[in-house]
């Protein structure tokens, strides 16, 4: 140590622009994600049309990539705190990459599925380790960098629909798979090349008790809550572009209605923050299925206006049911396992948007939309039985 250096555990100015940089790895890998999810659905109808595909090709199309992300999410959760997480999270932002690549270059429907299967796994692997090394080069401040990582998300996810119809136009799917893959070659650069903060060894831990999550019911209710409000979410955001396609509707206004959904979760999310607590969260969770149910009635009509209405109503709904649930699982998780009760939640998600789409890709419009308001009733039990009070003992 030198005079001039009276502080040595301060990092030198080189190193610590160097972390500093280290967090928008993560954040593009965010972006590409979200792009992910608001883009396709858009994208599907000319799919469709290049490829000549019917609707339970195309549904496979969609769904092979949610059940590709259920698998991962497992593999990034069990391996994420076994092994250095940002070797995990880059091996994840690699096979994200390569699965847009592929996509970018498909000339059938074969190589659609094998590519949304690749990139789905690299997504369920690295997403829900974005906030863990986000908190990790912030750890002054883990609440304000997780608030702004959720803000541009719902902003990305709102505004990206809009500008990619409006500037390059759903026609040209594959510049939009293109994209998505320079934004992740970006991310992986970053994360290879900044300095790792992998913290030291912790003391070994004892091993949990899996078996303790299947005694905890008002957990499964939860999931229960979720796997049916995401499937609800799911099948509108599968169903409504093709719907308006094959009505004659213009790409961009397929995008604004599309991008009045994102922009009411996100702005809706960040006026919810500080109202999820332990006397709100009920009467919360209890309006996200009847605005979902509501908004998918509504969106069977042709009117533009209501369309509107409609994809506000379930960008509401899904505000409502998104930041609230996992509250919940939190709560009721056993102890020690927080992470895989977390897993279980996004592989909940997931399945049940992909037996949502699965079942009615080819049902009437008038029948699917039952089914659902069926399956947002089932979600409204749940709420009622996971904050029932127990009877006391006489």
């Amino acid at each position: 140590m030198t005079a001039s250096d009276p502080n040595p555990s301060t990092p030198y100015p080189a190193a610590r622009r160097m972390a500093e940089t280290a967090v928008y790895g993560p954040v593009v890998a965010q972006i590409a994600f979200v792009m992910e999810l608001t883009l396709v659905p858009l994208l599907l109808p000319s799919m469709r049309t290049q490829f000549d595909l019917s609707l339970s090709e195309l549904a496979w199309v969609f769904n092979s990539y949610s059940i590709a992300v259920a698998i991962g999410v497992l593999v990034g959760g069990l391996f994420g705190d076994t092994f250095r997480t940002t070797r995990v999270f880059g091996f994840g932002v690699f096979a994200f990459l390569a699965g847009s690549v592929l996509l970018a270059v498909s000339t059938n429907a074969e190589m659609l599925i094998a590519g949304r299967m690749l990139q789905g796994f690299g997504a369920g692997v690295f997403s829900p380790l974005v906030p863990v090394l986000l908190v990790r080069h912030a750890p002054e401040k883990p609440g304000r960098m997780l608030i702004l990582w959720g803000s541009l998300a719902g902003y990305v996810a709102a505004f990206a629909p809009l500008a990619y119809s409006g500037i390059i136009g759903m026609e040209n799917w594959n510049t939009a798979f293109g994209l998505i893959a320079v934004l992740a070659a970006m991310s992986l650069l970053v994360v290879v090349g900044a300095p790792t903060s992998e913290p030291a060894s912790e003391a070994p831990r004892d091993k949990p008790e899996y078996s303790a999550i299947f005694r905890a019911p008002k957990l499964w209710l939860t999931l229960a809550y979720v796997f049916f409000t995401y499937g609800a979410i799911t099948y509108f955001l599968f169903r409504l572009p093709l719907w308006l396609s094959e009505t004659g509707v213009e790409t961009i206004s397929i995008g604004i209605i599309m991008s009045a959904m994102w922009l009411t979760f996100s702005v809706l999310s960040a006026l919810l923050r500080n109202k999820v607590d332990q006397d709100h969260v009920q009467i919360i969770m209890l309006a996200a299925p009847v605005l979902i149910a509501v908004g998918l009635l509504l969106s069977l009509n042709s009117s533009t206006l209501l369309l509107v209405f409609s994809a506000i109503l379930v960008g509401a709904g899904l505000a409502c049911s998104n930041a609230p649930s996992t509250q919940l699982i939190l709560r009721h998780a056993p102890q020690g396992l927080r992470a895989v009760s977390t897993s279980l939640d996004i592989t909940l998600a997931r399945l049940g948007g992909i037996l949502a789409v699965a079942v009615f890709a080819e049902t009437s419009a008038f029948s699917a939309a039952l089914a659902i308001c069926a399956a947002c009733f089932v979600a409204a039990l749940c709420t009622f039985a996971v904050f029932r009070r127990p009877v006391p003992n006489n």
